[in-house]
């Protein structure tokens, strides 16, 4: 960084890189509009005012805002790699991402974070990081890792590492247990930031994250829960992702009084999503529709996610911020024409300007990219002996990550459970695939709605085991031997037959592909599961892989067994 160009440029002593004018800039302190030359040098923001510039540009009318901020995702469950997801997004105006790498974690530890964030240094794009908190999730599952506090440690010092990620385990933290205790220490120690995963904790209950320094919370589900975080010092995470739909139930409780306090993230969404809704462009188009003004709106996807995190140079246009700004035909369909990144346009009339985005082209480690170890699957593995029922079935609830817990008569032939269209009761089984331990958790799910065949993928939330749903097993293990042959992916059969399948070599979770044929593969996997009688209402490949993340509630199914939230441990098949 020239400090001392910058400042001449700023005194006028000497002309900027660029200067942009005839915009209306959208002022995020004050919340108003304001006129006036902007003039960036050395990638940097240096004054609002009357400038010269070494290049000009003509908003022509346009309002000009902070580059959008998503405050928590998962990069991986785009299901591309960090050049890739950054080739995605700038488009929809995100130029800065937080993300929290415990999908690549749990299958591929220390090796995966770090194949993430060498994946991300050299682009022209802002990836930030929060450290895994709990891999694996709970102890009641079997990950690809175990990361203790120790192991963390010395990811710290890196500049694009800002805390620890959601912690998730809230009975270690309520309890103090030594290694979570660890893991809480260390980034305060560092004087980082620590991010909350609070799904299902009473009011009361987040006294405790409060106090152990957590800040942040991403699972509300209603506008009184959201109140509950807001009023207890908490940053609200408006999350709007691909299962999880949380914008319209929680912006009821965002008012002009606590709207600071509030920001937006994607958590988990698609690729497919992504491309043709929108990543926080579309948050912050909802919310306006929903009544949010305009511009608090684009303060809750600029300046508040960077307070949030401490990133004290993004998220405003002002002199000695970074130079990340959009240009928008206007405000209230965030209609982005333009986007500029560190002061160099990237996005011009929608379109990426390809080549202005470096490529790391870092090559994954063979231990990432051969992480896909099953057992000889037989018919017989997937049996579920029964006597009567009735029994527990984990039950969908259409866009939520959050299941019902149903206690439901099954069919029952020769003293095991079979699949039943007319009760829209299926088999689905969890298969380890990191330590050939043998693991498979079987249950029954009702809502997939499926009328034959298997649908099964290596994204399973968060220990990222073999997950499949099927109506007959021989479908079942068609589809999961599929996967195993493609060192990891999604997969659709019928009738012994793969209907439409994606690999993703990288640790079972990323393409190592372009995003447009992926996005391809993508389109056919769709149609291949409506083919199996699913409806189109939600994404039955998202709902089957958030089926096995155990720390949200009701029921979930891990390679031990079926898991129930409200008493944490595993419950039988078949009730007392």
């Amino acid at each position: 960084m020239n400090l001392t160009k910058q400042l001449r440029v700023s005194g006028k002593k000497e002309p900027a890189d660029l200067v942009i004018k005839n915009g209306r800039i959208v002022n995020v302190f004050t919340g108003e509009l304001m006129n006036g030359d902007i003039a960036i040098a050395e990638g940097k923001f240096v004054g609002i005012g009357s400038y010269e510039g070494k290049t000009v540009v003509d908003a022509k009318g346009k309002y000009i805002v902070p580059g959008f901020i998503d405050g928590h995702v998962h990069i991986e469950s785009a299901m591309v790699t960090p050049p890739e997801f950054a080739r995605i997004v700038l488009p929809h105006g995100v130029t800065t991402v937080v993300a929290d790498p415990h999908e690549i974690a749990n299958v591929a530890g220390q090796k995966g974070i770090q194949f993430m964030i060498d994946s991300s240094v050299s682009l022209l794009f802002d990836v930030y990081f929060m450290l895994p908190s709990c891999v694996p999730a709970t102890p009641f599952e079997n990950a690809g890792a175990t990361l203790l506090a120790e192991d963390l440690a010395s990811f710290y010092q890196h500049p694009k590492v800002l805390g620890l990620a959601e912690v998730m385990d809230f009975p270690s933290v309520a309890e103090a247990r030594p290694d979570m205790i660890k893991k809480l220490e260390t980034p305060l120690n560092f004087n980082r930031k620590i991010d909350g995963h609070a799904a299902g904790i009473s009011r009361e209950d987040l006294n405790i994250y409060m106090t152990a320094g957590i800040r942040t919370d991403h699972e509300c589900i209603d506008a009184t829960e959201a109140k509950n975080r807001l009023d207890l010092g908490m940053y609200l995470m408006i999350r709007q992702g691909s299962v999880a739909k949380d914008l319209d139930a929680l912006l009821p409780a965002v008012t002009e009084k606590n709207s600071r306090r509030c920001l937006f993230i994607t958590d988990d969404k698609h690729l497919d999503d992504l491309i043709d809704e929108g990543s926080i462009d579309y948050n912050v188009r909802r919310a306006i529709q929903k009544g949010i003004s305009p511009v608090t709106a684009i303060q809750m996807a600029t300046l508040n996610a960077a307070e949030c995190f401490g990133l004290a140079h993004l998220g405003a246009i002002a002199p000695g911020y970074q130079a990340d700004l959009l240009l928008l035909d206007n405000l209230e369909d965030v209609s982005i024409t333009h986007v500029f990144k560190k002061g160099e346009l990237v996005v011009e009339s929608g379109k990426l300007i390809a080549e202005k985005l470096t490529d790391s082209s870092v090559t994954p480690p063979v231990s990432i990219t051969q992480s896909v170890s099953l057992p000889p699957l037989s018919v017989d593995q997937l049996r579920i002996p029964l006597s009567k029922g009735p029994c527990h079935i984990i039950g969908i609830i259409p866009n939520s990550l959050v299941t019902e817990h149903l206690l439901e008569d099954v069919q029952i032939t020769d003293s095991e459970f079979i699949p039943s269209i007319d009760l829209d009761q299926m088999k689905i089984a969890v298969i380890e695939r990191h330590h050939q331990t043998g693991n498979i958790g079987l249950g029954i799910v009702k809502g997939f709605g499926m009328k034959k065949g298997a649908i099964a993928t290596t994204i399973a939330h968060d220990s990222h085991n073999l997950i499949v749903v099927g109506q007959n097993d021989q479908d079942m293990i068609v589809a999961a031997e599929c996967l195993g042959q493609m060192r990891g992916g999604i997969a659709v059969v019928s009738d012994g037959r793969v209907l439409a399948s994606l690999p993703l070599p990288i640790a079972g979770l990323l393409s190592d592909q372009n995003h447009k044929p992926l996005y391809e593969q993508l389109y056919a996997l769709n149609k291949a599961a409506l083919e199996l009688g699913m409806t189109d209402a939600f994404n039955p490949f998202i709902t089957l892989s958030f089926l096995a993340l155990p720390v949200i509630p009701h029921l979930k199914l891990t390679d031990i067994g079926l898991f129930e939230f409200s008493s944490f441990k595993h419950i039988p098949v078949e009730a007392p």
